[in-house]
Parts: structure tokens; C-alpha cells; sequence
């Protein structure tokens, strides 16, 4: 399939969005993560923090790192990463495993305790973030309009929110690859075969209250 349609037919003859052939971890997280609707919270704090990291990055860099982060990171369960302290850091600056950023990592650390003010006041990460679905769409994008997507008026309004509740590395662009990511929003491309599965699921989800 041509690169405009934004389609790829794997060697086992599935169709796919065309950025996630290139690697077989692509493939997996596309087939069975992306876009599937969320409601846990650590996974959701895991997601959000992750993409703060791989701004500047590739995807495929953080996916390959993810498992080495989540023993980094207490498996991203929120009071414990909100506990670590100037010790942790210090190790984490020395883990080869990961990536060594201190401003993401420390903005790692700051976000944990700014989801835990976010859990207090909502009851849970999943009902603030659900909060900023929007409606949605009629018909499956072609590719052509997801390769202009980089944020949405939703992604910038969460984006604004986060900052204002002090919030790093959360920009509009790294606050929709989140919605996608999470299942805010089904960016799988028409043709694509995980489309109407994604769309199936996200029928049926139960929004966090």
C-alpha cells in the first residue's frame, strides 16, 4: 500500500497503521496497547511520564526502555515515585538503563506528587484525565489528516490545565499523543485492522465517574 494512505500489510497479512511495521515492538503496542481506552491509574501516570521522556526521542527508544523505567520508577505506582527523594535521583542519573535526563526526571518525581493532588480532588487520575474526551469521531481518519494532526483544541485545553496545576513536560503536542495513546481518541486510520476493535471497546468503556 502507498505511503499516502498510511497502510502496511505485515508477513502475516494483517494491515496495520504504517509507523508501527517497522520494528516488532511497534507492531505489539500498536496491536495490542495503542488506543485501547485506559482507566488505571499507574497506567495512565506511566503513559503521561513516558511521553515526557521521549520528547526529542523516538518511540521505539522509550518501548525498548519501558520495562528498565518501570523498575527505575517503582512501576510507576504514583506515592512511590512522589516519594523519592535527592538519593534516587542521584542513582537514576547513573542508570544506563534508562534515560538520563535530570529535568525529566525530576519533573518525574514533581508530576507523582501533583497526581496525587489531582487523586485527592477527583477521586482518581482516570476521572480528571476522561474529563478532557472528546467527541467522538463519525468515521475513522485517513492519513492524509492524522499526519497534520500534532495537537487538538482538547490536547492544548489539557495541556493549559496540567501547566496551571504545575505540571512539566506537558505540552499540547505530548498531551495527544497521551489521548491516543490512552484511548481518548482512535487515531488508528481507516483500512487499518485494529480500528473497529478500538472503536468496539471504547462503546463499551465505562468512564471513569
Amino acid at each position: 500500500m502507498s505511503a499516502r494512505q498510511g497502510l502496511s500489510v505485515g508477513e502475516d497479512g494483517v494491515t496495520r497503521c504504517a509507523w508501527s511495521t517497522s520494528h516488532p515492538l511497534y507492531i505489539d503496542y500498536h496491536d495490542n496497547e495503542w488506543g485501547r481506552p485506559e482507566a488505571r491509574d499507574r497506567r495512565l501516570f506511566e503513559k503521561i511520564c513516558l511521553e515526557g521522556f521521549q520528547s526529542g526521542l523516538s518511540w521505539l527508544t522509550v518501548l525498548k526502555k519501558r520495562e528498565a523505567f518501570r523498575k527505575a520508577f517503582s512501576g510507576f505506582e504514583i506515592d512511590a515515585v512522589a516519594s523519592m527523594g535527592t538519593a534516587e535521583i542521584k542513582a537514576l542519573l547513573g542508570n544506563e538503563a534508562i534515560v538520563r535526563n535530570r529535568a525529566k526526571i525530576e519533573a518525574t518525581l514533581h508530576n507523582a506528587r501533583r497526581a496525587q493532588e489531582l487523586r485527592e480532588e477527583y477521586g482518581s487520575l482516570a476521572a480528571y484525565f476522561w474529563r478532557w474526551e472528546p467527541p467522538r469521531r463519525r468515521e475513522a481518519l485517513d492519513w492524509e489528516t492524522l499526519h497534520q494532526l500534532g495537537k487538538t483544541p482538547e490536547s492544548a485545553a489539557l495541556s493549559k490545565d496540567l501547566k496551571k496545576r504545575d505540571w512539566k513536560f506537558v505540552g499540547p503536542t505530548t498531551a495527544y499523543a497521551f489521548m491516543q495513546a490512552m484511548g481518548m481518541v482512535n487515531d488508528h486510520i481507516r483500512g487499518c485492522h485494529a480500528h473497529g476493535r478500538v472503536e468496539g471497546e471504547a462503546r463499551t468503556f465505562r468512564r471513569p465517574a
